[in-house]
């Protein structure tokens, strides 16, 4: 497996982040495929010039299916990106899931299960379809700040993230010397809309921009074996950094 990996490229979640990422390799010359639950998506990917698949993050079987499908049309995958928001249950209470004292199942399910659940569907489709496919890839999950760190009243949201991490981590221990090169985005920031509509109460310098963020997944896709990165932390300046 010492082959540079094909340039064809498969992205779960196509809206924000997931739509900069397929635009930024599109423009570097990749075949790309994004991935969407809702028609509304799936436009918007073909719209990119992209091929648009339906398929749920969440299920590690549909995930395995869907990469096979693009195979077919497309080639050897070489990158697979999970960039897809981690939704799921009833978010309607305290953002982060609220203070321990008075959160609740529902939302222990919503903010913590959600995210570990995504990143495992990715993860492990990913990895049953990269082995089967035996020529070197990159799988690229992407989470945010709460997987390095908890908060008061958010330690829901970093449970979940704390699982992405160690999932990413055992992921990447388990396929390395398979040749398939695992890394961790850490966006240890909000994301800028790609439609550049405001964040209230958040500065524009303190969101990450999108198209830097696929600069990022461009950069791990692109490493040799000799160089992999298999965790890479993405903060603006504006905003808070903690070490």
């Amino acid at each position: 497996m010492s082959a540079p990996p094909t340039k064809t490229a498969f992205v779960f979640g196509a809206r924000n982040l997931g739509r900069a990422v397929i635009e930024a390799l599109l423009a570097q010359g990749w075949q790309v495929a994004g991935a969407g639950r809702s028609e509304t998506t799936l436009e918007a990917v073909r719209d990119l010039g992209a091929l648009a698949v339906r398929a749920d993050v969440t299920d590690a079987a549909n995930v395995e299916s869907a990469l096979a499908e693009v195979a077919r049309a497309l080639g050897p995958i070489g990158l697979m990106v999970n960039a897809a928001a981690a939704y799921g249950g009833d978010r309607s209470g305290p953002f982060g899931g609220g203070p321990l004292a008075q959160a609740t199942s529902e939302a222990f399910d919503a903010w913590a299960t959600a995210p570990a659940r995504s990143a495992f569907g990715f993860l492990s489709g990913s990895a049953r379809f990269a082995l089967a496919q035996a020529a070197p890839a990159t799988l690229v999950q992407v989470t945010g700040g709460s997987a390095r760190r908890a908060m008061p009243g958010r330690g829901l949201w970093a449970a979940g993230s704390f699982a992405v991490r160690a999932l990413t981590y055992a992921a990447a221990l388990e396929l390395r010397g398979e040749g398939i090169h695992v890394a961790l985005l850490v966006v240890d920031a909000g994301i800028e809309p790609m439609s550049g509509e405001a964040r209230p109460g958040v500065a524009l310098e303190a969101l990450a921009d999108p198209r830097r963020l696929a600069e990022a997944v461009l950069f791990l896709a692109e490493q040799g074996a000799r160089a992999a990165t298999h965790e890479l932390q993405v903060t603006p300046l504006a905003e808070r950094w903690v070490p």
